[in-house]
């Protein structure tokens, strides 16, 4: 196993710190936790959205610093990547629309549970989309990327081919193992609004497995063919 760099020790520091904090209020007080804490805007909410932007930036630090040596489809993916992201965090503070002060529009007033300039809380019929796009399939893909993908990457050839061409990170062990722990934790935490500190914990993960993949030779420039 790859020894830690200092970033990624202050990553697994700031998911420790975040857990006991949210263990304790989240078992001591729960108006606290609820209101407080882990409310709307509030400070976890915050720190997810800078967690995904910060992933959409190494994704642009990645795309520019070997853009010259990459091929089209390992730009391709690092693009989408960075969008994918960006668009993440834009969500996740509903694009700044309580930072700056600009009113929901009327379809936004009309088809989002909480009247919010996002899509994720938009409701077709009886159907919330975040309940069913971003919570019950987001989780069937983290289980194929985080415990599946990593299996076929090391044993599939063509997998592992087809990954690093599109420059797919690949988890190391201790990111799954991280993200499992996360989500036992997070489980027991009584609290309504605890999906927020999952949501704060994928956030720092991905950022980690970004910063320092199983396969981050995709992230290196050396002995690469110039297009």
């Amino acid at each position: 196993m790859k020894n830690l760099s200092k970033i990624e020790t202050l990553g697994y520091m700031f998911l420790i710190i975040t857990f006991v904090n949210s263990l304790y209020f989240g078992f001591t007080d729960v108006l606290l936790f609820d209101e407080h804490y882990a409310q709307e805007d509030g400070l976890v909410e915050n720190e997810t959205a800078l967690m995904l932007l910060g992933i959409s930036l190494l994704c642009l630090y990645h795309l520019f610093r070997l853009w010259k040596f990459k091929k089209p489809l390992w730009k391709l993916g690092t693009i989408v990547f960075a969008i994918l992201f960006f668009f993440a965090a834009g969500e996740e503070i509903s694009w700044g629309q309580r930072v700056f002060g600009v009113e929901s529009g009327e379809f936004f007033l009309e088809n989002n549970a909480q009247g919010e300039t996002n899509l994720h809380n938009l409701v077709v019929g009886d159907t919330k989309l975040n309940k069913l796009i971003f919570s019950q399939l987001l989780m069937v893909v983290m289980v194929l990327y985080l415990v599946v993908t990593p299996i076929l990457y090391r044993k599939v050839q063509w997998i592992k081919n087809l990954a690093d061409t599109f420059a797919v990170p690949i988890v190391e062990w201790r990111h799954t193992i991280a993200f499992i722990i996360c989500t036992i934790l997070v489980s027991i935490i009584p609290a309504d609004r605890k999906w927020e500190v999952y949501e704060l914990a994928f956030g720092v993960i991905f950022f980690l497995i970004f910063l320092s993949p199983f396969n981050n030779h995709i992230f290196r420039g050396k002995d690469q063919v110039k297009d």
